[in-house]
């Protein structure tokens, strides 16, 4: 696998979310419902695509919660499968309700649905009361710690030496440009990686999968190969949309099992989606290439 650009993914990949952005999720809807998802399904809202935003992912998951509540009758997994057989995202998650309770009770489930205090009181539990006056510019309503401090490095030092040793490395993140600067500067990468190899979700709408800033980054490498290394579906099916966008390039999508992807049936699920490599983490990347 030749590569002269590795284009890297922040959350489950550099550092490893599952007790910050995730427990956010069910947190925040469990503090404006008083009834939330468990943690093991959020995979599946991933799975189904469209829900890199976790904000969004968020909307949906509080979506199914209410909708429950006026006679949907479906699983998680039923749900998250319906969304994808929809396309994927928040939108599609609103068309399986609508479809399947009706006009009617999609009325009283929307009058209860509240997307921006869902994401006022997920901003407050992630980022912590004193980020979240700086980053929101606002004062907040909880006063907590802040989940973002419990986000364990996975990218080795070693690892990411070798990376910025021997090829040019960018970063695509669904993370708010202020929230990936943290994560970059726990990580080292801050200094090193220059604002135009960087999209983070204030940098483009389409979001993943669209190909669009993979492609960018590739243009702006000048690179006849990259490695995109990701933890989700979502990326790998970037790294193959931008190969039919962009033919005169090799791109290959490189999944890690650090995420919410793990074991043998994470493997299986990267690999059906047309990944080029599944490595145990971001730390067997350079190894990879090597070979």
């Amino acid at each position: 696998m030749n590569a002269d650009a590795v284009v890297l993914d922040v959350d489950g990949v550099l550092v490893d979310v599952a007790d910050s952005y995730r427990r956010a999720i069910v947190d925040s809807i469990e503090h404006v419902y008083e009834r939330t998802i468990r943690k093991p399904d959020i995979q599946r809202f991933k799975d189904a695509g469209g829900f890199n935003n976790d904000w969004e992912l968020t909307y949906a998951a509080a979506l199914y919660v209410l909708a429950t509540e006026e006679g949907y009758r479906d699983s998680i997994a039923g749900f998250t499968d319906r969304i994808a057989a929809e396309g994927g995202g928040l939108e599609a998650a609103e068309t399986v309700v609508r479809d399947a309770i009706g006009a009617r009770a999609t009325q009283r489930v929307t009058d209860r649905w509240d997307p921006n205090r869902l994401r006022d009181v997920f901003q407050q539990l992630y980022l912590g009361a004193d980020l979240y006056r700086g980053i929101e510019s606002g004062e907040p309503d909880l006063e907590t710690r802040g989940f973002i401090h419990d986000e364990p490095v996975v990218l080795e030092s070693e690892a990411r030496d070798a990376l910025l040793g021997d090829y040019d490395v960018g970063i695509l993140t669904g993370r708010p440009e202020a929230e990936a600067e943290i994560a970059l500067d726990r990580v080292g990468l801050d200094d090193e990686i220059p604002v135009e190899y960087r999209f983070t979700m204030d940098d483009w709408e389409e979001g993943k999968p669209h190909p669009r800033a993979l492609v960018t980054l590739a243009e702006r490498f000048d690179a006849d190969a990259v490695a995109f290394v990701g933890d989700t579906l979502d990326d790998i099916r970037t790294a193959v949309n931008a190969t039919e966008a962009d033919p005169d390039r090799d791109y290959h999508g490189i999944g890690v099992l650090t995420g919410g992807l793990t074991g043998e049936e994470g493997r299986r699920k990267y690999e059906d989606e047309g990944a080029s490599a599944v490595v145990d983490s971001v730390n067997d990347v350079p190894g990879l290439l090597e070979e």
